[in-house]
């Protein structure tokens, strides 16, 4: 399966380089391993991170595009929908089928029709609004329910510490 991998993932790669959508630039870090891709996302316009450019890595497995990429943002960033660790946790990375917990529908996760573009186009849109109903970081969900001027500070901090401003 390698293979259609790999031929599925230069195709990809190709049209991302040809007509890129505003704010993203993604590609494999290396010619020799198209399962590892570095990826630059711009924060949003209107959202706290606005201003920012996040780097992030997404892994491909083996049998992909039967099973989702997995996107981690290095270093990670506070989003009720990020993982401390970096892992974004949104639908359209989650396992085909149906969801064991029923939070999901199954047309919501991952299908082999997805692409790397529409996964980064989801993840700014993640950023611009967070689903904190099913939250990854459960302090972030808090901060950004109850706290929401506390939370934008802590991310433009963050903005600016990433950008050497700080």
């Amino acid at each position: 399966m390698s293979k259609t991998a790999q031929k599925r993932l230069y195709k990809e790669m190709t049209q991302l380089i040809k007509d890129s959508p505003a704010g993203i630039v993604a590609g494999p870090v290396s010619e020799d391993n198209m399962f590892i891709w570095d990826c630059l996302i711009a924060g949003p316009r209107d959202s706290p991170y606005e201003g920012g450019v996040f780097n992030a890595s997404l892994s491909f497995p083996r049998d992909y595009p039967l099973a989702p990429p997995k996107l981690v943002f290095t270093p990670s960033i506070l989003h009720p929908n990020v993982y401390p660790n970096g892992e974004v946790c949104i639908s359209i990375l989650h396992a085909p089928g149906d969801d064991p917990n029923m939070y999901e529908l199954a047309e919501e996760r991952w299908s082999p029709v997805q692409s790397v573009e529409k996964i980064l186009l989801s993840v700014m849109s993640m950023l611009s609004e967070p689903n904190v109903e099913s939250g990854a970081n459960i302090d972030a969900c808090i901060l950004w329910r109850d706290r929401r001027a506390e939370f934008e500070r802590q991310v433009r901090i963050s903005i600016l510490k990433s950008l050497g401003l700080m």
